[in-house]
C-alpha cells in the first residue's frame, strides 16, 4: 500500500502538467499556420541616408597666429628739463595732439624772446641802411658819388637782409623748443603708463621713453604657414583642381582662444617672402577692425584663409566615413533596390564635419549616416533621409 501511494503522488503533477503541455503546442501550431497563411514578411531595417550633390565651394584652412599692434609709439622729450605736469589718465584712449606733458618752458621762452629781439634789431638795421641805398643808386648814376661808395652801402644793405634772415631762423628755432616743452600724442591709441612722475629731469632724445601709446583699431593679425603647405596649395592651383581667389578681396576670419568666431572679418595685407628657418614657415599679415579693443596685442588666434574656389566639390558627412584598421576609407550606400552597397574611397581633405570627396562616391548617391552598426553590405534597408546641420555653401 505504501508503494502505491508514492507512485500515486509522483506522477499526479505529470498529469497535472499534460494539459498546459498540450495548450501550449496547440498555440505554436496556430501562430505557425497564421504566419503561414498571412504571408507578411519581415519589416526592412531603416537607415538614415544623405543623397551626395556637388556644389561650388570656397576652401578655407586654419592657421595659427597672433595679434600686433598696428602702431607704437614711443613719447621721448626732443628738449632737456624738469618735468612739471602729467596732463593724462594711465591706460586712458587718447588723440593725436593731445597734450601728455609739460616740461618747464621758461628757459624756453627766454630763449625765443631774445630770438625775437634779434629779428627785430636785423630788421631796424635794415629800415636803415635801405634808404640810403637808395639814394646812392641815384647818386651813383648823377656821378654825384663813386662807385665804391655805393657798393658799401650795397653791401650793408645785403648783409642786414643776411642778418634778418638767420635772426628769423634763430626764432622759429626758440620757438620750436619752447613747443617741445609740451608733449603731445603722436598717434591716437591707449596710452601706457607713466614711466617717470612730476618733477623728475628729463634729457633731449634720451633712451628711455615716458610713456608708450599703442593703436588698437586697427590691429595686424600675423599669420604662419608652413612652406610645405604653401608648396601643396601652389601644385593644386597648377593641376587646376584649385582656382585662385581675387588677392584683393581676400576674406579672412578669427577664431578666439575661447572657440568663438571674431564678428569682424579682416583682410589679407601682403605675405612674406623670406622663410624662418627654425620653422620653415612665412608670415602672412592681415588686417582686422578693432572697435571694441577685444584683440590686444600677443594674442593667440587661428585665422580662415580662403585657400581658392571649388566649382564641382563633392562633400560627405565625417559620420559616413568609415576608416578600416589597414588605413583604407570606406563608406556604405543604398542602391536603387535598397540593398546595401560597400564602397572603397578616397578623400582628399576635411571641411568642418565633412570630407572632401576624390573618389569612391558620386553625387545622387544615398550615403548611409546612421544606422551603420546594424546595416551589412547585400541587407536589404529603407532609407530615411537624415538631417545633416551646418553644412558648407548653405
Amino acid at each position: 500500500m505504501r508503494i502505491k501511494y508514492c507512485a500515486a503522488n509522483f506522477l499526479r503533477p505529470i498529469r497535472l502538467a499534460l494539459p498546459l503541455l498540450a495548450g501550449l503546442f496547440l498555440g505554436c501550431d496556430r501562430m505557425e499556420s497564421d504566419q503561414s497563411v498571412s504571408g507578411t514578411p519581415q519589416a526592412a531595417l531603416e537607415v538614415g541616408v544623405v543623397e551626395l550633390k556637388r556644389q561650388a565651394l570656397d576652401v578655407r584652412t586654419l592657421l595659427p597666429g597672433r595679434t600686433s599692434a598696428f602702431r607704437i609709439a614711443e613719447v621721448r622729450p626732443q628738449v632737456s628739463g624738469i618735468l612739471q605736469k602729467r596732463l593724462f589718465v594711465e591706460g586712458a584712449q587718447v588723440e593725436v595732439g593731445q597734450q601728455l606733458y609739460q616740461i618747464d618752458p621758461k628757459p624756453y621762452q627766454a630763449d625765443f624772446n631774445r630770438a625775437k629781439a634779434e629779428l627785430a634789431r636785423a630788421m631796424a638795421t635794415v629800415s636803415s641802411v635801405r634808404p640810403q641805398e637808395k639814394r646812392y643808386a641815384r647818386l651813383v648814376k648823377e656821378n654825384a658819388v663813386s662807385q665804391q661808395h655805393y657798393d658799401d652801402v650795397k653791401a650793408r644793405l645785403d648783409e642786414s637782409i643776411a642778418l634778418v634772415q638767420a635772426a628769423k631762423a634763430g626764432m622759429e628755432s626758440a620757438r620750436i623748443n619752447l613747443d617741445y616743452t609740451s608733449l603731445a600724442a603722436p598717434i591716437h591709441g591707449r596710452i601706457s603708463q607713466s614711466f617717470v612722475t612730476e618733477g623728475a629731469l628729463v634729457t633731449a632724445n634720451q633712451p628711455n621713453e615716458l610713456a608708450q601709446v599703442t593703436q588698437l583699431d586697427p590691429i595686424y593679425v600675423d599669420i604662419t604657414q608652413s612652406t610645405s603647405q604653401m608648396l601643396k596649395l601652389r601644385k593644386e592651383f597648377d593641376r587646376g583642381y584649385l582656382q585662385k581667389t581675387d588677392p584683393e578681396h581676400a576674406e579672412v576670419r578669427l577664431l578666439l582662444e575661447d572657440g568663438n568666431t571674431y564678428r569682424h572679418t579682416g583682410e589679407l595685407g601682403f605675405s612674406g617672402v623670406i622663410v624662418d628657418e627654425s620653422t620653415s614657415t612665412i608670415t602672412i599679415r592681415a588686417v582686422f577692425p578693432n572697435p571694441d579693443q577685444i584683440l590686444l596685442p600677443g594674442m593667440f588666434v587661428r585665422a580662415s584663409l580662403s585657400e581658392g574656389r571649388l566649382e564641382s566639390a563633392l562633400l560627405a558627412p565625417q559620420q559616413g566615413i568609415a576608416h578600416t584598421p589597414s588605413g583604407g576609407t570606406t563608406a556604405m550606400v543604398v542602391d536603387a533596390s535598397g540593398k546595401v552597397v560597400l564602397r572603397i574611397v578616397q578623400t582628399r581633405r576635411a571641411i568642418d564635419n565633412f570630407w572632401l570627396i576624390d573618389s569612391g562616391l558620386e553625387a545622387g548617391d544615398l550615403l548611409i549616416v546612421s544606422g551603420l552598426h546594424k546595416a551589412r553590405p547585400g541587407a536589404q534597408v529603407k532609407p530615411v533621409a537624415a538631417d545633416i546641420p551646418n553644412q558648407p555653401g548653405t
